[in-house]
C-alpha cells in the first residue's frame, strides 16, 4: 500500500530533490522561463507557487521562510522586489506549463514553465476589453434615430391662435 506517498520523488533522495527544486525555482525567478521535463515542471510548480504567494506580503518573516527554501539572497530580493508587485492582484496560478514535445536523446516529454505575468508574447496586446452585450439596442451616438412622422396639432385644442 502506498499510504502517505503523495508527491513525485523524481528518482531522487529527499535532499537531492529539494536542492534541485530550489535551484530550478531560482532559475525560474531569475530568467522568468525555463525548459525542463514535464514531471519536473509540475513538481516545480507546486514548489514555487506558495513562495510567490508569500512574496505578495513583504514581511521579514515571509522573507525568512522563502530564503530557507531558495537559499539565494539575490533571488529572494528579486522575487520580493520585481515579481511580487506584478502578480499582486492575481489570486493564484502564477506559472504556466507549455508542453514542447519530446527530447531527442531519450525521448523525454519536455515542457517550458514560465511566470505568467512576464510573458511578452501573450501580454503585449492585453487591452481592457469593452463590455459587450448580446442583446441588440439602438446606439444613440453612432446612428441617427429613425424618422418620426410630423405631429399635427389639432386646432380645437390650440387656443392661443384665436
Amino acid at each position: 500500500m502506498r499510504h502517505g506517498k503523495k508527491g513525485n520523488h523524481l528518482g531522487r533522495k529527499t535532499a537531492h530533490r529539494n536542492a534541485m527544486l530550489a535551484n530550478m525555482a531560482c532559475s525560474l525567478i531569475e530568467h522568468k522561463r525555463i525548459n525542463t521535463t514535464v514531471a519536473k515542471a509540475k513538481a516545480l510548480k507546486q514548489f514555487v507557487e506558495p513562495m510567490i504567494t508569500k512574496s505578495k506580503e513583504d514581511t521579514t518573516h515571509n522573507r525568512r521562510i522563502v530564503y530557507s527554501r531558495l537559499r539565494q539572497k539575490e533571488v529572494v530580493a528579486e522575487l520580493f522586489r520585481d515579481v511580487a508587485p506584478k502578480v499582486g492582484d492575481r489570486p493564484g496560478g502564477y506559472t504556466r506549463i507549455i508542453k514542447l514535445g519530446n527530447r531527442l536523446g531519450d525521448n523525454a516529454d519536455m515542457a517550458m514553465i514560465e511566470l505568467v505575468d512576464f510573458n511578452e508574447i501573450y501580454n503585449v496586446d492585453k487591452q481592457p476589453k469593452k463590455k459587450s452585450t448580446r442583446r441588440g439596442r439602438s446606439k444613440k451616438s453612432d446612428t441617427p434615430a429613425a424618422p418620426v412622422a410630423p405631429v399635427v396639432k389639432d386646432k380645437s385644442t390650440n387656443e392661443e391662435e384665436e
